[in-house]
């Protein structure tokens, strides 16, 4: 398949979106006629919701490479806040989304240890855009996402998931300042299990993405 492209029709073809619920459990084929591929990924810190956001918008049952948390991450994983989780991701996460005949949108969610960060700048080639997953319990777990993406000139939006337990609910406004986002950069709330939130904050990335490539026609 082609690598990502930034032709703006073709962005914007991606709020074709479905808001049916996923069928993880089928196996949907992929149409014979599909020849461009865009490849987006989702990013974060440890623990915050990216296989999760994968697992609810993926058309397929996802590529996951979870393996269950043992003894041996104590001290090298910084769990505070994350008393629940038993598994991790170690490489990577992947779904699919076919936004019609031609095109399909595939998503690779990104391991959220430092120990696994080195895999990032792979993830990032050839990449289209990015979604950077927030979770407001752990701010600072968010700004070495930000700073790679900004590093690689990366377009990207950032999506706050709002966890149940979570006491101190701030504000987008409070959560812009803290990580320094400049306004042009879309903020927004979701849950990463509702699939309608999910393509919520893929389409927000597709508009961004959709912007950015007016923008840049227009000045070429």
């Amino acid at each position: 398949m082609d690598s990502a492209i930034s032709d703006a029709s073709t962005i914007a073809d991606a709020s074709a979106i479905s808001d049916a619920p996923a069928q993880a459990p089928e196996r949907t084929p992929l149409a014979d006629a599909a020849d461009t591929g865009l490849k987006i990924v989702i990013v974060g810190g440890f623990g915050v919701g990216k296989t999760t956001l994968v697992r609810s918008v993926s058309e397929i049952r996802p590529l996951n490479t979870e393996e269950y948390m043992t003894q041996a991450g104590v001290g090298v994983d910084e769990t505070t806040g994350l008393a629940h989780k038993t598994t991790t991701t170690v490489a990577f996460d992947f779904g699919r989304i076919s936004l019609n005949e031609t095109k399909v949108l595939y998503l690779f969610g990104a391991p959220g240890q430092e120990r696994f960060w080195f895999l990032w700048d792979r993830l990032f080639s050839g990449t289209l855009g990015a979604v950077v997953l927030v979770d407001t319990r752990r701010m600072s777990d968010s700004w070495y996402a930000i700073d790679r993406l900004e590093h690689h000139r990366t377009p990207f939006v950032v999506a706050v998931n709002r966890f149940d337990d979570d006491a101190a609910y701030f504000s987008l406004a409070e959560i812009r300042q803290s990580l320094a986002l400049p306004e042009h950069i879309p903020l927004l709330d979701c849950d990463a299990r509702v699939r309608s939130d999910g393509k919520r904050v893929l389409i927000t990335l597709v508009d961004h993405l959709y912007k950015l490539a007016l923008a840049q026609e227009t000045t070429t």
